[in-house]
């Protein structure tokens, strides 16, 4: 399983919009093959920070879900608008919470 984890940064003035144009490609993104969870929050509204949380059954998935049409047409239109500090982990012994 891959996770893919960090932040996205807007214009506070463009939050609400941005955030109406994310959880469309969240829905689309949710129903994905390989798509484990797609989430986003707004982190601090001030700075125009969102956390985003994804998981992914591996990189076949990810990189599908990367070059799909709505995920380019949501990063192009959102380009130059919008910085990411995101990045993706490998996880490779997944258990509970309280598991040791």
């Amino acid at each position: 399983m891959l996770i893919v984890t960090g932040y996205l940064y807007v214009a506070p003035a463009e939050l609400a919009r941005f955030m109406t144009h994310l959880k469309v490609l969240a829905a689309i993104t949710r129903r994905r093959d390989g798509n484990i969870s797609y989430d986003a929050a707004v982190d601090d509204a001030d700075a125009g920070r969102l956390i985003v949380s994804e998981r992914w059954v591996d990189q076949a998935a990810l990189t599908a879900h990367l070059n799909a049409d709505k995920t380019v047409q949501f990063v192009h239109q959102w380009s130059g608008r919008m910085r990411a500090d995101i990045r993706k982990y490998d996880a490779l012994n997944e258990r509970g919470l309280s598991e040791d």
